[in-house]
This record gives structure tokens, C-alpha cells and sequence, in this order.
């Protein structure tokens, strides 16, 4: 959500940034609207409050002087501003119900270094790392090498739940365990994170506060008897930890990181390869969460891009990372950095991580501040998150990329004391 002041006195900037987010449909000049008349309507209902209780005074007054005719015209006149009063608060709290709406349906605007353009094709790739594989045989997609391997039952996911789920096998299911433990450890152990069990089901005031609701229901998995909602990722329990508190000095910088499944409505554009376990409906993803001061931001964005990029490069994966463009750019993020991996099978670059600043937006939202000093008026804080790393997108990498022309996969070497000393999977 973004700042109401900031709004009133940068109309220019804020149509600027809709547009360049390719967001001029989004509701900020009703927000404004309704904002000018939320602030006329408080000044008549305080200035009618007002009148009410001074003639409330004087009637008594009035009636003590025995001046009964002015007594009894002062008070239906303020059974008048009583009816007035009602109306107006009752206009008032609809329009307050407006205005919030529209507030939350207002993406944030880029930071100035986001490349403009109007959709994916203007991603700008900022870095790569590693050499490509080379192979002296066609290397398989996952789908053909893990059936052959027993490791990937697509089959069987299907019947269980419909289409686009999967089961895990063996040393499928082990490895996967295994890169979710080892990714945990490096970031608790090397990174500075704190590990955090949260819910895997919040309620509706949870997801707004992350920016998932209300504009993005539709893609979502709920619970409507209990009002509970599964899911999309460990960012949005995570970053409502501290919602509605106000964080102590010196506590800042928190990081935070979680393993969780992860549950999503994805939706494919026809057409689009969904073969495989590539895009699925459920999946199992570490996520780190950094509660930061604004000044920090930045900074703060390209430690958590590099805490993802050192798992990649320790597991031999070669990665690019992208600069995500305006029109591509998310709800709530700021500026973001996608990590893409190549996997050699399938002959493309497939997203691993998403790293993302998000400024003061989704504190705003959940209403997280902190305190700079003892004494020190509360702020709101800077938020970020990123995947650190998002399966099963890393598995079909590692599959792909040290397959043996036999058939077998080997297992990287720091995953080995994770898989039980396993150097090959067969």
C-alpha cells in the first residue's frame, strides 16, 4: 500500500509509474477522489459534533433561564444536526470501505533503475555464471529420465489429484529432502537466517497484508467454511509474523527463512509447455524474509540475490540472473531479480528464484513498524523476500544437467552427506 501523502503530492510520478507498469487501470485517482472526500466529510461531521455539543450545553442553559421557546427551537435543531450527523458518518464509512479498496489495488511504483518496458521481452539479463554442459549423447528431458529412473511418477500424481501433480520416489523424494535441508543449513548456518515452522494456512487478513488479496483470489486456493487460505509461498506467513507491532531498536536487520509446500492456481497462457513437473499446482520451497531499515534496502536486495546465487554455484547449476522489466514486473515488488537456471533436457532457462524488494508496501499493508531509537517515533519497515531455492525447478536442473550417458544421475558433491553418502543415482 503506498502513502496516502506521497499520493496527494506526486499525482505526475504516480501516473508515470502506472504507466510504466502498464497499470494506468489501477484505481489511484479514485483512491485520491475518495480520499478528498473523506477528509470533507470528517470536517463537516466534526464541525456538526461540535455544534451538537455546544447547543447541547446551552439548551440547558436555556431551560435554567426559563427561556423555554428558545430552549425548545435549539433542541429540535439538534435533533436535526443528530439526523445530519448519521447520514453523513454513514456516507462516511462507505467511502472509507471505498477507499481502502482502492488502495489495495494500486501496485507499487518501480525504483528508477527497473528497465521500462511492457512485458517479459524487455528482461534484461545482468549476470551469468558457469559453463553450459555439453553432452556426448541427447541428453533426456526429467520427465523421460526420471520415469527411467523410478524416481518421478507423473502417472500416478494424476490419479491421485488430477493433472500437474506428481509423486516423488525413492531418491527422488530423498533428494528433494535433501536439497530442501542443505539449503536451510547454508542460509542458518553461513547467511544469518533464522529458521521459522509457520502455518501452511492463514486467514484473508494475512494474504492482503503480503499484496496476494484482493487482486489475486483468483489464482489461490481457499477454504471458504473457515476462512482459511492455503499458502503461494512461506513469504506471506513470514512477513505477517510482525504485523501490527512495532519492532524494538537494534533489533534490525531479522532474517527470516522457511521450507514449506506451496500451493498456487497457476495459470498457463495455451500453448505454453507444462510437460513435466515444471509448472505444478503444489511444491516445496525455501524462502527467505528480511525485515530491514529503508536506508538498508538496497543493499539488503543484493545480499539475498547472493545468499540464492551461492546455493546454485555450489551446486554446479549454470544460472543467469535477470533484471524483471516493468510490464513484468509484480504487484507488490519494487525491483526484482530473477535467477533462471539452464536445464539441458529441456533445452531452456526455468526460474529458480525470485528475489524482490518491496520497500515500505507490504508493511504498509500489515502495518509492521520499528523504532529507530529508544524514544523515536515508529517507522514502517523496508520489506524483501527471494527463494532460496524453489523445487521442484532445481531437481529437474540437477537431473538434466548430470545425467550420464547410462542413464544415471550423479549427485553434487555437497548434497552427498544429505542423500546418505549416495554418489549416483541409478
Amino acid at each position: 500500500m503506498l502513502d496516502i501523502r506521497w499520493m496527494r503530492e506526486n499525482r505526475e510520478a504516480l501516473a508515470e509509474a502506472m504507466r510504466k507498469l502498464n497499470a494506468e487501470d489501477a484505481p489511484w485517482e479514485r483512491a485520491l477522489a475518495l480520499d478528498e472526500e473523506r477528509r470533507q466529510l470528517l470536517t463537516q461531521v466534526e464541525a456538526l459534533r461540535a455544534e451538537r455539543n455546544t447547543g447541547s450545553k446551552q439548551v440547558g442553559e436555556y431551560f435554567r433561564e426559563k427561556r423555554v421557546d428558545e430552549a425548545n427551537a435549539l433542541k429540535a435543531r439538534m435533533s436535526v444536526i443528530g439526523d445530519e450527523i448519521a447520514a453523513l458518518e454513514q456516507r462516511l464509512r462507505q467511502v472509507e470501505a471505498d477507499f481502502d479498496d482502492a488502495m489495495l489495488r494500486i501496485p507499487n511504483p518501480p525504483e528508477p533503475d527497473v528497465p521500462v518496458a511492457p512485458d517479459e521481452a524487455g528482461n534484461q539479463v545482468v549476470s551469468t555464471w558457469g559453463a553450459l554442459p555439453e553432452f556426448g549423447f541427447p541428453p533426456l528431458p526429467h520427465w523421460d529420465l526420471g520415469e527411467r529412473l523410478g524416481i518421478i511418477d507423473i502417472e500416478r500424481g494424476v490419479k491421485l489429484a488430477g493433472t500437474r501433480f506428481y509423486l516423488l520416489m525413492g531418491a527422488g523424494a530423498r533428494l528433494q529432502r535433501a536439497l530442501s535441508n542443505w539449503f536451510l543449513d547454508v542460509h542458518i548456518e553461513e547467511h544469518g537466517y533464522e529458521e521459522v515452522y509457520p502455518p501452511n494456512m492463514v486467514r484473508t487478513n494475512v494474504m492482503v497484508g503480503t499484496g496476494n488479496l484482493p487482486k489475486f483470489g483468483d489464482v489461490l486456493y481457499r477454504d471458504a467454511e473457515e476462512d482459511f487460505w492455503l499458502i503461494p509461498t512461506a513469504e506471506v506467513p513470514v512477513t505477517n509474523i510482525y504485523r501490527d507491532e512495532i519492532i524494538p531498536p537494534g533489533k534490525l536487520p531479522i532474517n527470516l527463512v522457511a521450507s514449506t509446500p506451496c500451493f498456487r492456481r497457476e495459470k498457463v497462457a495455451a500453448g505454453k509447455d507444462v510437460r513435466g513437473i515444471k509448472r505444478v499446482l503444489q511444491f516445496q520451497k525455501v524462502e527467505m524474509v528480511k525485515f530491514v531499515e529503508p536506508h538498508t534496502g538496497r543493499d539488503e536486495l543484493e545480499a539475498l540475490t547472493r545468499n540464492a546465487e551461492v546455493l546454485l554455484e555450489r551446486l554446479g547449476l549454470p544460472y543467469r540472473r535477470v533484471a524483471i522489466a516493468t510490464g513484468d514486473l509484480s504487484f507488490v515488488a519494487a525491483i526484482k531479480y530473477d535467477l533462471e537456471v539452464w536445464a539441458a533436457g529441456c533445452g531452456e532457462w526455468l526460474e529458480v528464484s525470485s528475489c524482490s524488494l518491496f520497500r515500505d508496501f507490504q508493511a504498509r499493508r500489515a502495518n509492521i513498524r520499528y523504532r529507530p531509537a529508544e524514544g523515536a517515533r515508529p517507522e514502517y519497515v523496508y520489506t524483501l523476500n527471494g527463494s532460496g531455492l524453489a523445487l521442484p525447478r532445481i531437481i529437474i536442473a540437477l537431473l538434466e544437467n548430470n545425467q550420464q550417458a547410462d542413464g544415471s544421475v550423479t549427485v553434487p558433491e555437497v548434497l552427498r552427506p544429505y542423500m546418505g553418502g549416495m554418489t549416483t543415482i541409478r
